[in-house]
């Protein structure tokens, strides 16, 4: 008989210590299709080996296990070397660290040249078939009031989100301007963003409710097992999870 099992891709956790880390790697146990070969966080780990993967500091991220695809949600100043390792490696790279600079997203596009990139301010698959959603609304309606409305919980400090404002730049990429932003911050909300088209005696919402923090994980391990079969380039979430939306 012959096996038809699929080798694991293997995958290197970026962040691990975050909140997204963890999940990752919790969510990628429970899978048959990935394997984690690395979980790197930016101070020394109290143990080398934690369920079975080896942890590093991020200063060890030069001596990298192989592995398939890195998937990174660090922050601003921690984005580069992971960037750089899956250049120079030619593996392909899934990011969710926000906040990135104008240089930084420069970069992306260079290396796409080379590798193939996701980068998503959302990894949550029903926002990515929002985000197509608003851009076809915002076509049709070009001359509505629209606005974007995100609710968070207290802890969260940059307004508008970044799913905001992702959201935001779907709209100008429909109609050619932006819309309004509103910002609520309020006990423990995971996150909800609405997308509201208004025009005199009508109004069009269009609403992501998210409730458990698993959704961005379980989207961004989806992502990495796509994009790890693609050819080099820079993908969204959509275009890659949904091709004929």
């Amino acid at each position: 008989m012959t096996d038809t099992a699929k080798t694991p891709i293997r995958l290197l956790i970026h962040g691990a210590s975050g909140r997204m880390g963890q999940a990752l790697l919790r969510l990628a146990r429970e899978r048959d299709d990935v394997a984690v070969v690395a979980a790197y966080s930016r101070s020394q780990p109290s143990q080398r080996v934690i369920d079975g993967v080896p942890h590093f500091a991020v200063a060890e991220l030069g001596g990298a296990p192989e592995f398939d695809v890195a998937v990174d949600f660090s922050l601003p100043d921690g984005f580069d070397p992971a960037l750089a390792l899956c250049a120079a490696r030619g593996k392909a790279l899934v990011s969710g660290t926000t906040g990135l600079s104008s240089a930084q997203n420069a970069a992306i596009n260079e290396a796409a040249g080379a590798i193939a990139v996701v980068w998503a301010a959302n990894y949550s698959l029903g926002v990515a078939v929002l985000t197509e959603l608003v851009r076809r609304a915002a076509a049709a309606l070009p001359g509505w009031d629209c606005d974007v409305v995100e609710a968070h919980h207290t802890r969260k400090l940059d307004a508008p989100s970044g799913t905001a404002l992702h959201l935001g730049a779907a709209v100008a990429i429909g109609r050619g301007s932006e819309p309004h932003y509103a910002s609520l911050r309020a006990g423990d909300i995971v996150g909800e963003h609405t997308v509201q088209f208004a025009a005199p005696g009508e109004r069009l919402e269009l609403i992501h409710r998210a409730s458990n923090r698993d959704i961005f994980a379980r989207g961004a391990l989806e992502a990495a097992v796509r994009v790890a079969q693609q050819a080099p380039g820079r993908y969204g979430l959509a275009e890659l999870m949904f091709p004929n939306l």
